[in-house]
């Protein structure tokens, strides 16, 4: 198993962003595995991305695990009611962070289906299978993850993301998903996702 150190994240958020396609997510509760492989990522960066929640290099309660160690999760929610999971990227004080968008299931499959549809594998129509984890808010119900996720460090041994090596992908980008209010940083092609993968949440 090649856990991915430190020096991975802090690199330049769109090279991390597309280098984490194919990696395997893995979280570890007592005996118990869930893991994805990486099929869509985003790249926010604070200086000049007017949808990164830190931009221009604000210092929040809330932003400030961004300004910290790269490899950290950032974890937040949306719309009241979804989290989403990041990782923080880049050296320390230069804000940063990669969103994981989607993910294909690989282990625990069953788990996930309890913790998001409270049904087992076997009931799930094919449309809610790829509904499982084709999204930011379902991956994390999925994997159970939440705000007491929010700063763990995905260099320890609850959560953390393994390189299986080579990985025969075709990456396309596009611009990011759902931040019309962003300005010029709405153009941005910082969506990373693996072409073809039926995880992705849109396709183009």
């Amino acid at each position: 198993m090649n856990k991915l150190k430190r020096q991975f994240y802090a690199r330049n958020t769109l090279d991390v962003a597309r280098d984490l396609l194919g990696k395997l997510i893995v979280i570890k509760d007592n005996n118990s595995i869930i893991s994805g492989r990486i099929v869509e990522t985003e790249g926010y960066v604070g200086k000049i991305d007017k949808a990164a929640h830190c931009y221009p290099n604000k210092k929040t309660p809330r932003t400030e695990v961004m300004f910290g160690e790269p490899g950290h999760a950032y974890v937040y929610l949306i719309y009241g009611m979804y989290h989403c999971l990041n990782i923080v990227t880049e050296p320390l004080n230069e804000p940063a962070a990669v969103l994981i968008r989607a993910i294909e299931p690989i282990e625990g499959i069953e788990a996930m289906c309890n913790i998001r549809y409270q049904k087992p594998l076997s009931q799930l129509t094919k449309k809610q299978i790829v509904n499982l984890t084709n999204g930011p808010g379902k991956l994390c119900m999925a994997l159970g993850v939440n705000k007491t996720h929010n700063k763990l460090d995905l260099c320890g041994d609850s959560m953390f993301i393994i390189d299986e090596g080579e990985n025969n992908i075709s990456i396309e980008t596009s611009k990011r998903i759902n931040i019309g209010y962003a300005q010029e940083a709405a153009d941005f092609p910082w969506r990373f996702f693996i072409k073809g993968n039926p995880y992705v949440s849109v396709s183009k």
